[in-house]
């Protein structure tokens, strides 16, 4: 399959998983700004697939983004990070979305499995407490050390400065 083939509208993603569901599928889903793609995201986004049969990555839009990290980002486009998180082999399905959090696209999706990575306390992670009481479980995947799109940003600031 296309990569191009793997972004979905909201609309498009719900038909997709009722026909998952239908097919007694287990979902996992996921989400992030995945400004600049790193070993990090790769091994995270492995894992997770591996907690079921398809992966459902919802990627931060631009206007999100902006307001979760500040006006200096995105670095990326919003369609240029839905392409390289959809590239991914473990990746089955991409979702832009313009809230601060997935919430309201957990509640429609119904995932069996809510990732995030380990820097994220149960208490802190969006849509948590909704998978858990339909039955679903929530998995923290443990951080890649040194890697992070915000380390990777101030080094090339430090480098630009030098």
């Amino acid at each position: 399959m296309n990569s191009q083939q793997k972004i979905h509208t909201t609309d498009q993603l719900i038909n997709l998983v009722a026909d998952w569901h239908h097919s007694n599928k287990s979902i996992v889903f996921t989400n992030g700004c995945f400004d600049l793609l790193h070993p990090g995201h790769v091994e995270c986004l492995e894992k997770a697939k591996n907690l079921g049969d398809h992966l459902i990555v919802a990627v931060n839009s631009d206007l999100s983004v902006k307001r979760l990290k500040g006006a200096s980002r995105p670095i990326t486009p919003e369609d240029s990070r839905a392409r390289v998180i959809a590239g991914l082999q473990a990746v089955d399905a991409v979702v832009l979305f313009d809230q601060d959090t997935p919430e309201k696209l957990i509640q429609a999706i119904k995932p069996s499995v809510l990732v995030k990575g380990g820097d994220y306390q149960l208490s802190n992670i969006a849509g948590a407490e909704f998978v858990i009481q339909s039955g679903g479980k929530v998995v923290t995947i443990p951080l890649v050390s040194d890697y992070s799109s915000s380390a990777i940003i101030n080094k090339l600031k430090k480098t630009q400065n030098q």
